[in-house]
């Protein structure tokens, strides 16, 4: 279906933020609170099919592209821009603010495109916007969001290399299902897996998002993996390779978050972990599967925002975020501890809760085709989940000992906006119709069965278990955990600056052999040339007849006995 004219609903957000600088005092706060809402009616306003096309360099663009799969991203970046901005009212720094909208409108971009060309035009907006919503924490965070800015635009270069060959090779710019047979299409993969945080450059992800302010992080985990997971969704569903992608991730952000100190490294690896059920629903294929990857992001960015809003505010109130100088504030932040534990349970599949709606599905997908290995895997997985970001945060952070911090719950606005994901965490877990029917494909699974519900709570209760047996090694120290950036961060700086002695060594012995020939050759020049050298001497009338004669004579001769 194809009309003339429909507003692209990204254009709210991008316009918002670039508006938000201008406006202050009670306009601020309905502008932070009305661009959103304002997206989320323009996304249900997009019909299925192309709704705007433009042209470009001889192609058409489809800027807006709607169907079931883009209305459920987008609406859930909308809902995110709403109530993240509602958290972060009483953020000072309007630049985070307005680039964290460009942020999500450039998200909600994405999912609209229809086109390569589009994709990436949105894609590496929302990388610019993401790096300012990082620096906006300030001189803390500069290193922080360099590494994050080469490791996007790098992702962003493989892109464009990627998509300029596919459109060569095909004549072509539409984004749809492709197989992986040509260079160029193993490009875009690996351009849309720097985004997704796969291996091996995963580390950005913790090493940049807990450097971004108190509810910049917010904003960060929502849009970009789960950006890369919708169009892993839509170009590379049913590739086996992200089968095993994912389950890297998974236990990779298992590993590193039971080894964190930080309570918001802790989440940040989490993400990876959660994105690789996502990678590894996609890799498996199926329309069950796809369904479950593409819930599990919807309610992903629902209660991983909660999390970080519940660590967001522990660390708007009391400034600390390791889990050594937190405990005990519970007492006095009760509030935040409940939406803390909701965020906990709901990221841990609980019965009840969004989290157990949306993963099952992928596990259940994996036992339907016969996937042994990869449930079990996925089945272990899950328990560890609950380990690290389950019991480990609020413990940690809100239980184990008494730190003697006595902080309050935070402002009015950051209590509502957790209170609004904790309702629908719980919300979506109890009837989780609504989000079924937002999904691609027909829905035919019932979470709530006997076998479904003990199989978890055993899970859970035996991780709960063996989490408090082994509590005594899971205390945190000040300890640093070596992640595969120390590559580029310390050993590749370290290699460079060696080269850098080499480079500067090997150019002093040039620029020295230069000048050393160099005097030679002036030494040689002033001893023939020179005021005493052979050639610059006066020599007499007779000597010159002499040679004048002698090479005379010779030239004759010559002549002579030219046939």
């Amino acid at each position: 279906m194809t009309i003339s004219f429909v507003i692209p609903p990204a254009l709210a957000l991008i316009l918002g933020g670039l508006l938000l600088p201008l406006l202050r005092g009670p306009l601020r706060t309905i502008g932070l609170l009305g661009f959103p809402l304002v997206t989320l009616y323009l996304v249900w306003q997009v019909p299925d099919g192309v709704a705007l096309r433009a042209p470009f360099l001889g192609y058409e663009l489809a800027l807006v592209k709607g169907d079931a799969l883009s209305r459920l991203f987008a609406t859930v970046f909308a809902l995110m821009a709403f109530v993240g901005a509602l958290f972060a009212l009483n953020q000072k720094r309007t630049v985070e603010l307005a680039a964290a909208f460009c942020y999500a409108g450039s998200a909600v971009g994405v999912v609209f495109a229809g086109d390569l060309i589009s994709v990436f035009i949105f894609w590496e907006v929302m990388a610019i916007a993401s790096t300012l919503v990082v620096w906006s924490a300030g001189p803390s965070a500069r290193g922080a969001g360099q590494r994050y800015a080469v490791i996007h635009l790098l992702g962003g270069v493989v892109l464009m290399a990627g998509i300029a060959g596919e459109i060569a090779a095909t004549g072509s710019t539409v984004f749809d299902r492709m197989s992986l047979d040509t260079l160029p299409r193993w490009l875009i993969l690996a351009g849309f897996l720097i985004n997704a945080g796969a291996p091996p450059l995963s580390a950005w992800l913790p090493d940049a998002y807990p450097e971004s302010s108190w509810s910049g992080m917010v904003f960060l985990s929502a849009f970009t993996t789960k950006t890369a997971v919708f169009v892993l969704l839509r170009g590379f569903p049913g590739t086996e390779l992200l089968i095993y992608v994912g389950l890297f991730m998974v236990f990779y952000g298992i590993v590193y978050a039971i080894l964190e100190n930080d309570m918001r490294r802790i989440l940040a690896y989490s993400i990876v972990n959660q994105v690789g059920f996502m990678v590894t629903g996609i890799g498996i294929g199926t329309e069950m599967a796809l369904n479950g990857a593409a819930a599990h992001a919807f309610t992903h960015i629902i209660y991983k925002a909660l999390l970080l809003m519940s660590a967001g505010s522990v660390l708007y109130m009391t400034g600390k975020r390791k889990c050594t100088d937190l405990g005990g504030l519970f007492r006095t932040m009760p509030l935040t501890t409940v939406c803390g534990i909701v965020g906990a349970l709901s990221i841990s599949s609980f019965p009840l809760t969004s989290g157990f709606v949306s993963k099952s599905m992928i596990s259940e997908a994996a036992g339907m085709q016969h996937l042994a290995v990869v449930w079990y895997l996925l089945a272990a997985a899950s328990a560890g989940v609950f380990l690290h970001a389950g019991i480990k945060f609020p413990w940690f952070v809100f239980f184990q000992k008494d730190s003697g911090l006595r902080p309050d719950d935070p402002p009015w606005n950051m209590r509502i906006a957790m209170v609004l994901f904790s309702i629908l965490c719980i919300g979506i877990g109890v009837l989780p119709g609504p989000l079924y029917a937002l999904l691609p494909y027909k829905v035919d699974y019932v979470p709530y069965t006997a076998s479904h519900v003990v199989f978890y709570l055993q899970l859970l209760l035996f991780s709960g278990l063996a989490f408090f047996l082994m509590l005594g090694w899971l205390k945190r120290t000040l300890t640093i955990t070596l992640d595969i950036d120390w590559f580029y961060r310390k050993l590749g700086v370290d290699v460079m600056r060696r080269l850098d002695v080499v480079a500067e060594s090997a150019w002093t012995c040039i620029v020295g052999l230069v000048a050393r020939t160099a005097r030679r050759g002036r030494a040689n020049v002033e001893r023939y040339n020179g005021s005493a050298g052979i050639l610059a001497r006066t020599w007499s009338t007779g000597a010159m007849t002499f040679w004048a004669t002698l090479v005379l004579a010779a030239y004759i001769v010559l002549a002579y006995l030219r046939p």
